[in-house]
């Protein structure tokens, strides 16, 4: 049995300790938010936090996440950073084809987490590894930067 926190409750896992965080999050749990893209990654769509640090589910084993609290996409509108993150994705319009949102605004709530006003190289390090295949980097950007402010005026 592997225990750990999806979300804020706790849960126990008999799959296998070398299996991918994602298969377990979206096939045992039944927690289909966070997306499979590339299965190497490299592409992003896939990222979850893993005890605050954005991480990317496909390879990284569930016994990595033992004793540990996950964070997932479908329990970010319940924080304040999470809020303000898909908050400034509507107002930029930044979905396109919407595959890659989830792992984006997981990146970018965790950035925000630690800087409330990250410079462009922040948050190009940040997201870096994260790939929009419909090209919406500007939107991106200007979505967190729009975030932070937002957080900053309480809102």
């Amino acid at each position: 049995m592997i225990k750990f926190s999806v979300n804020g409750k706790n849960v126990s896992v008999k799959d296998s300790p070398d299996t991918p965080l994602l298969w377990v999050l979206r096939d045992t749990l039944g927690m289909t938010g966070t997306k499979f893209g590339c299965g190497v990654a490299l592409c992003g769509a896939c990222t979850v936090h893993l005890d605050g640090e954005p991480v990317r589910s496909c390879s990284t084993p569930v016994s990595a996440a033992a004793g540990k609290k996950v964070v997932t996409i479908e329990s970010m509108a319940a924080n304040a950073v999470g809020k303000a993150v898909q908050a400034a994705w509507v107002r930029h319009d930044v979905p396109q084809c919407g595959y890659c949102q989830s792992g984006q605004i997981m990146g970018a709530s965790a950035l925000l987490a630690k800087n409330g006003k990250p410079s462009d190289a922040d948050i190009d390090a940040a997201m870096s590894g994260i790939i929009c295949r419909c090209g919406t980097y500007n939107q991106i950007r200007a979505a967190i930067k729009d975030a932070a402010q937002s957080m900053k005026k309480g809102g």
